[in-house]
């Protein structure tokens, strides 16, 4: 574990020390991209999707939370937060370099987060992670924004997440990944400010990682109505 935050460490000195602080006035900003309620499965879950950042066109500073709370079990599902730097490294990529925090229920895990945020050419959102620590990931996720009308807005999304280790306390076996597959469809009711939004979302777990939360008394899938609204302070 040392040795992979010293190589963040490292990484995070180095983007410092190449990129110029005075090109453009420092900005801030809030992006939540999902504060939902998720109807469903064994349980009702609430969950969010958010990133808060600051600074300039060449370097950033990035906050991003992600969580699921079971309301009927009262716990969280999963909570996981990370602290990122973020610059350019082409006209629509970003490479990131951070620290990701994992205290929901089970044991805490410490990461180094070493990753591509960004747009390809027919405009799909793309974030891929690769998370270091004695418990290594990879996480790789695609989202499309669709325009029905110029306020009525569809938002296709996948996540994969791949464990490289197995990881039975959290009920992760290597290559036995989770997918989640998401559509949500919004309405802009405040510009871009506040999108009210309907729509599904699936996730399945597959392989030993499967076997694992089957023998724990779970179901390795669940599909969800879901209820929420995406915001930009």
């Amino acid at each position: 574990m040392k040795h992979f935050l010293s190589a963040v460490a490292f990484l995070v000195l180095a983007l410092l020390s190449g990129v110029s602080v005075h090109a453009e006035p420092n900005v801030w900003g809030i992006q939540v991209e999902q504060a939902e309620y998720r109807v469903g499965g064994d349980t009702d879950v609430a969950a969010w999707d958010l990133d808060a950042f600051y600074g300039g066109d060449e370097l950033r500073f990035v906050f991003r939370s992600e969580g699921e709370y079971a309301v009927d079990e009262k716990a969280f599902e999963t909570l996981e937060n990370q602290f990122r730097l973020s610059t350019p490294v082409s006209d629509f990529f970003d490479a990131v370099v951070g620290v990701r925090l994992d205290t929901a229920s089970g044991p805490d895990r410490v990461y180094g987060v070493i990753g591509l945020h960004g747009l390809t050419r027919q405009w799909f959102e793309v974030d891929a992670d690769l998370f270091l620590s004695d418990h290594p990931s990879a996480r790789f996720e695609v989202e499309y924004e669709g325009l029905i009308t110029n306020r009525i807005i569809v938002v296709p999304s996948i996540e994969l997440d791949v464990p490289l280790v197995d990881d039975p306390a959290l009920g992760r076996e290597a290559f036995g990944p989770k997918l989640e597959i998401g559509a949500r469809v919004s309405y802009d009711l405040v510009d871009r400010l506040l999108s009210p939004y309907v729509g599904l979302h699936y996730e399945r777990t597959f392989g030993g990682s499967a076997d694992l939360v089957r023998a724990s008394g779970e179901d390795a899938s669940a599909a969800f109505l879901v209820v929420g609204a995406r915001m930009i302070f």
